[in-house]
C-alpha cells in the first residue's frame, strides 16, 4: 500500500513538472561556470535561485530559453526537457515566446505602452485584427497588474513611467505571447522597497497561471514569494527543496553557512 502511495505520488511530480534539467554544464572558453547542474521544476509554483554573486544562477536561468546560445565561446551540454521534448529541438524565437524574460533593469522599448504590449503577438501573428489585439494588451497589462495605472495613457511611451511601472510593463509584455515559463532575472534589484513589494505581489498571483523561476539576491525574497529555493555555490547546485526546509532546516552545510551569512 505505502509502495502504491510512492509511485502515485512520484507520478504526480512527473506530471507536474514543467521543466526538467539533466547535467547541464556551461562553460566560457576553458572555463566552467556551472557544473553537472540536475534539476525538476515545477509547474504553477515558484522556484528560487540563491547563491553568491557568480556562483551560477543567472548562467543556469539563460540556459532554460537558450539565451546562452547567442554568447560568443559559450558552450553548454547536457539535456534539458520542456513540456516533454528537448530544449534544443524548439526554434528559439517560439520556445523565447513559451518561455519569457524579464530582466535585472526594466528595458521597455522606446516605444508605446500599447506598441511594447502588442509587439510579441504581432510577431508570432497572435491577432487577425485590431480589436483581437486590443484585447490581447488588455490582457496582458491587467495580468501585469498596471492596467488601471495606463489604461487611459496606452500611446504614451514606456519610457516615461517610473521604475516600478516600467518592470510591470516588461512582465505583460512577456506574458502576452501568453508563453507558459517565465523568468526573472533579479526583477527588483532597481526598484525602491514599495515597487520591490508590488512585484512580488504580482509574482505570488502570476503562479496561479505560469511556471515563474526567480533568480534572486535577497533571501527574504526568496523566502516570501518562492515554494521551492535551489541554492547553487561556485557552479554547483548544492541543495534543491522546499523553501521552509532550505531555510529551517537544510541538509548541505554549505546552505546553512549561506544562509547564516557565514559565506557569500
Amino acid at each position: 500500500m505505502v509502495r502504491m502511495f510512492d509511485m502515485m505520488s512520484e507520478k504526480n511530480v512527473i506530471q507536474n513538472t514543467k521543466i526538467s534539467a539533466n547535467k547541464i554544464t556551461v562553460s566560457y572558453g576553458d572555463k566552467p561556470a556551472i557544473v553537472d547542474v540536475s534539476v525538476s521544476i515545477e509547474d504553477k509554483s515558484v522556484t528560487a535561485f540563491i547563491g553568491p554573486s557568480g556562483c551560477g544562477k543567472s548562467t543556469f536561468l539563460r540556459c532554460l530559453n537558450r539565451m546562452n546560445d547567442t554568447i560568443t565561446d559559450c558552450k553548454v551540454s547536457g539535456s534539458i526537457i520542456f513540456d516533454g521534448k528537448e530544449l534544443t529541438t524548439y526554434d528559439p524565437v517560439y520556445l523565447r515566446s513559451k518561455i519569457g524574460m524579464v530582466f535585472q533593469k526594466p528595458n521597455p522599448f522606446p516605444k508605446s505602452i500599447y506598441d511594447n504590449v502588442a509587439y510579441g503577438p504581432r510577431i508570432h501573428g497572435m491577432a487577425a485584427n485590431k480589436a483581437e489585439l486590443d484585447e490581447i494588451v488588455e490582457r496582458a497589462l491587467r495580468k501585469g497588474a498596471i492596467w488601471d495605472e495606463v489604461k487611459d495613457r496606452l500611446e504614451m511611451s514606456g519610457t516615461g513611467l517610473s521604475g516600478g511601472q516600467q518592470q510591470r510593463l516588461c512582465i505583460a509584455r512577456a506574458i502576452a505571447t501568453q508563453p507558459k515559463v517565465l523568468l526573472m532575472d533579479e526583477p527588483c534589484s532597481a526598484l525602491d522597497p514599495i515597487a520591490t513589494a508590488q512585484i512580488e505581489e504580482l509574482i505570488a498571483e502570476l503562479r496561479e497561471n505560469f511556471c515563474v523561476i526567480i533568480v534572486t539576491h535577497s533571501m527574504q525574497q526568496a523566502a516570501r514569494v518562492s515554494q521551492k529555493t535551489a541554492f547553487f555555490h561556485l557552479g554547483n547546485l548544492v541543495e534543491y527543496d522546499e523553501t521552509g526546509k532550505i531555510f529551517t532546516t537544510p541538509e548541505d552545510p554549505r546552505t546553512e553557512s549561506y544562509i547564516t551569512g557565514r559565506i557569500g
